[in-house]
């Protein structure tokens, strides 16, 4: 089988008519050049250039064959660009994100990514870490901005993404009962994610070393929801600072203090190897400078 090593050399020479001009074009000596298209000829069969002529002109079958030789380096070249130009990209990303990424700094992300790779069609699911490893296991996602990378397997790769600071919320009445009396916070209920979610099993574990053994955690699987409960005084809602600076300017929510602070949430970037591994790095790259932005800008939120 010929490769494109021979059919650029035939495709130079019939261009320029010359055996010494192709090979001047292609950095090569003209024995290299011969060499070559005899090869590509021993291939096919039969001679492909009437060498007695000058200009240098195809056989008749030559003539066809240049067509088809033409169309064939013009598709490598046009495959290449994928890989050369990260602008170029006109596939289509299925990026799983959790909750809490989508409601803080990824509508600034999209409008980058968007900018970075106007050609890009994106598929997003948003969901809570395991269904979304599930879903990367499954092939059914192509990159994952979530936490829990120890969850998945040696078919997949992980960077750092962010971390966020963990608070625990509640409206200014609640708020206010709280602080007259220190004993209620420990039979109050509090608000978090699902218990499937790492930052419920966070909560739990931080609430027992506080010698709440048996604390009554509400769970959803929003965090809009876990807002509007907590603002509307139905517990202590448990949730990244970063993500309810709106809520307490508006006085809807106070931050409680806290003597422990809760562990952070740290998130990372997570895509499949065989799925566009250069570009889903490139993403990640974007990924991290958006949060990192988004962090910088809410920093005065954090006390």
């Amino acid at each position: 089988m010929f490769d494109f090593k021979e059919l650029e050399a035939f495709v130079w020479v019939v261009r320029l008519g010359s055996f010494r001009k192709g090979a001047t074009k292609l950095h090569l000596t003209q024995p290299s050049i011969s060499d070559r298209i005899n090869r590509l000829e021993a291939t096919v069969g039969e001679s492909l250039l009437e060498r007695a002529t000058r200009p240098i002109q195809p056989t008749l079958r030559g003539r066809e064959f240049f067509a088809h030789a033409e169309r064939l380096l013009s598709g490598r070249d046009e495959a290449m660009r994928l890989f050369q130009d990260e602008g170029a990209f006109s596939g289509t990303l299925r990026l799983g994100v959790i909750e809490t990424i989508a409601n803080s700094w990824f509508p600034a992300f999209m409008r980058q990514l968007a900018e970075r790779y106007p050609k890009l069609t994106l598929e997003m699911t948003v969901d809570i870490s395991p269904s979304l490893h599930q879903r990367l296991a499954d092939n059914d996602l192509d990159m994952l901005f979530a936490m829990d990378s120890a969850a998945m397997g040696p078919y997949a790769t992980q960077t750092p993404l962010c971390t966020f600071e963990m608070g625990m919320f509640a409206s200014p009445t609640l708020a206010e009962q709280l602080a007259e009396d220190d004993e209620r916070f420990a039979s109050t209920p509090f608000i978090s994610f699902s218990k499937q979610a790492r930052p419920y099993t966070e909560l739990v574990s931080y609430l027992s070393d506080q010698g709440i053994t048996q604390p009554k955690v509400h769970c959803t699987s929003t965090l809009m929801t876990i807002l509007r409960m907590s603002s509307e005084g139905l517990g202590i809602g448990v949730l990244p600072v970063a993500t309810v600076e709106d809520v307490i300017s508006h006085g809807e929510l106070v931050r409680l203090p806290l003597t422990t602070p809760l562990p952070p949430m740290i998130y990372e970037a997570i895509w499949r190897n065989a799925n566009y591994p250069d570009f889903c790095a490139s993403v990640a790259r974007l990924g991290r400078q958006c949060a990192e932005t988004y962090s910088q800008q809410h920093a005065h939120s954090n006390p």
